[in-house]
C-alpha cells in the first residue's frame, strides 16, 4: 500500500460534521494525520483544491443481476461501476435466478464478492422465491450473512404472512424492507396513471397502490415492533404517512431513489422505456415533497435502485420493456443537483452514508485520524459526457446517456486502496 497524501481538499464528513479545508495523510488502511498543512513525502501526491473528500457512499438498494442473468451485470462488474461512482458498500437486492432464499446462494454471493473491489452486502428474500406463499428459512438466511429480508420488485400481498416475517425478523436483529405497491392496483400499469398516461395511451400505476401498502406495512411494523424499511418512495401522501408513523415509533425507516429525486414522468413523453421504473417516475409536487422529507429527517436514506437491463429488453416497447434503469454512475452529478433546491451537500451525502449505516447496523467510516481509509475525491464542477463507452456497467439502460453532468468522481479510496480513479486526476 502507498502513502496517499491529499492537498487543500474541503473534507466534507457527515459522520463528524467536519465541512473545511484540510491535507489528508492516508497511510496503509487508516488515516494517519489530517491537518491544515502537513509537510511529507508520500508516493501519491494529489492537489485537491478543486476537489471535495468525504466517506464513500453506501448503497443500500441496488441489483447485480448475479447469478442467472450475468449478460446484465455481475457482482464484479456491478462492484467496479459502484466504485466508480462513489460506493464502497453496495446491498444487492435478492432478486436473482435463483433468488436468494438459502444459504447457498448467500455463499455464493459471498465468494464472488471476494473479488470486489468494494464491499457486498446481500438481502435474503421475505418469502421462497419471492412468491408470497411462503415465509424463506430466516435463520438460516441471517446465519449466512444476509443483511437484511426483501423481495424486492415484488410486494408481500398476503398481510399475514408479512406480519409474520416482521416478527421473525426480530430474533435476528435484521430489517424487513417492504416494495410497498399493491400488485393488483398496479398491475399491468407503464407509468404514473394520470392525465400523461392517458394521453400517452399507457396503462397507469395510480399512486394509491403505493399509499395503500406504505399504510399497511406500517400498521404492521406498529403492531409487531419489528424494524421495517420503506423501499423507493414515491409520493407526497407516502412521505406525509411516514411523518405521522416516525411521531409514534422508532422502528420506522425509508428511502428515496435518486431518480424519483431528479426525473418527473415527462420523462416518458418520447416513450424512453429507460425512464420505466417501478414504482414509476411522479410529478413535481411529489418530488417537492420528497425534497422536503429530506430536509425534515422524514426520509432517512437516499439509493441508486441500480437495475441493470440489456437493450433487446429495454427496446422490446413500453408495454414489455421491464423496469428499471441503472444507476450508481450518475447519481453523485443527478442528486447534487438537489443544491438549487436549498440542501447542503452535507445534508445529501448524510442520506448516502449515516443514515444507510444506521439502518443497516454498519461500522461508520468517519474522515478521522486514525479511521479506516475509506473514501471519495469529487469534483462538484467538472462537466462530462455520459456515453455507452464510459459506463463501467454491463448494461447501458438509463435516460441521461449523451447527456451533460455536472460533478465527477474523481477517485475513490476503500481501506486505503484506490479502487477507482480518473486518468487525469494528478
Amino acid at each position: 500500500m502507498m502513502d496517499i497524501l491529499i492537498k487543500n481538499i474541503r473534507i466534507i464528513d457527515p459522520y463528524t460534521g467536519i465541512d473545511g479545508r484540510r491535507d489528508v495523510l492516508i497511510s496503509g488502511r487508516f488515516y494517519s494525520r489530517i491537518d491544515k498543512i502537513i509537510h511529507k513525502k508520500a508516493s501519491k501526491v494529489i492537489d485537491g483544491t478543486n476537489f471535495w473528500l468525504f466517506p464513500g457512499l453506501i448503497d443500500m438498494h441496488c441489483h447485480l443481476r448475479e447469478p442467472g442473468n450475468e449478460e446484465e451485470e455481475t457482482i464484479l462488474s456491478g462492484s467496479i461501476s459502484a466504485a466508480a461512482g462513489g460506493f464502497t458498500t453496495v446491498c444487492c437486492q435478492a432478486n436473482t435466478e435463483p433468488a436468494i432464499d438459502n444459504k447457498v446462494v448467500v455463499g455464493y454471493i459471498f465468494e464472488k464478492a471476494r473479488k470486489s473491489p468494494i464491499m457486498v452486502l446481500p438481502y435474503g428474500t421475505v418469502t421462497v422465491g419471492r412468491k408470497g406463499n411462503v415465509l424463506s428459512p430466516m435463520g438460516e438466511l441471517s446465519e449466512a450473512g444476509v443483511i437484511g429480508f426483501s423481495d424486492d420488485g415484488n410486494c408481500v400481498m398476503d398481510s399475514l404472512i408479512f406480519r409474520r416475517a416482521l416478527e421473525y425478523s426480530k430474533r435476528w436483529g435484521k430489517i424487513v424492507v417492504s416494495h410497498s405497491e399493491d400488485q393488483i392496483l398496479a398491475k399491468n400499469g407503464v407509468m404514473n396513471e394520470g392525465v400523461l398516461s392517458t394521453k400517452l395511451g399507457l396503462r397507469g400505476i395510480p399512486a394509491e397502490a403505493e399509499h395503500v401498502m406504505v399504510f399497511r406495512d406500517i400498521e404492521l411494523a406498529k403492531l409487531t415492533g419489528a424494524r421495517l424499511h420503506l423501499a423507493h418512495l414515491t409520493t407526497k401522501k407516502s412521505v406525509e404517512l411516514v411523518k405521522e408513523a416516525k411521531r409514534q415509533s422508532k422502528n420506522i425507516t425509508c428511502e428515496v431513489a435518486v431518480h424519483h429525486l431528479v426525473l418527473t414522468e415527462d420523462a416518458l413523453v418520447n416513450y424512453d422505456a429507460n425512464a420505466k421504473v417501478s414504482p414509476p417516475l411522479r410529478t413535481n409536487e411529489d418530488i417537492r415533497a420528497l425534497i422536503k422529507g429530506i430536509k425534515e429527517n422524514i426520509i432517512d436514506a437516499i439509493v441508486t435502485d441500480h437495475a441493470p437491463h440489456s437493450e433487446e429488453e429495454k427496446g422490446s416497447g413500453m408495454e414489455n420493456a421491464p423496469f428499471g434503469m441503472i444507476g450508481f454512475e450518475t447519481a453523485l452529478p443527478l442528486v447534487m443537483s438537489l443544491v438549487k433546491y436549498g440542501l447542503k451537500p452535507i445534508e445529501i451525502l448524510r442520506k448516502m452514508t449515516v443514515g444507510p449505516a444506521k439502518i443497516l447496523q454498519i461500522d461508520e467510516k468517519p474522515v478521522s485520524e486514525g479511521s479506516e481509509a475509506t473514501c471519495v475525491i469529487f469534483d462538484p464542477k467538472k462537466e462530462w459526457i455520459l456515453t455507452k463507452e464510459n459506463i463501467l456497467s454491463l448494461s447501458k439502460n438509463t435516460p441521461f446517456l449523451n447527456k451533460k453532468l455536472v460533478g465527477k468522481v474523481m477517485c475513490t479510496i476503500y481501506h486505503g486502496n484506490i479502487v477507482y480513479s480518473e486518468p487525469d486526476l494528478v
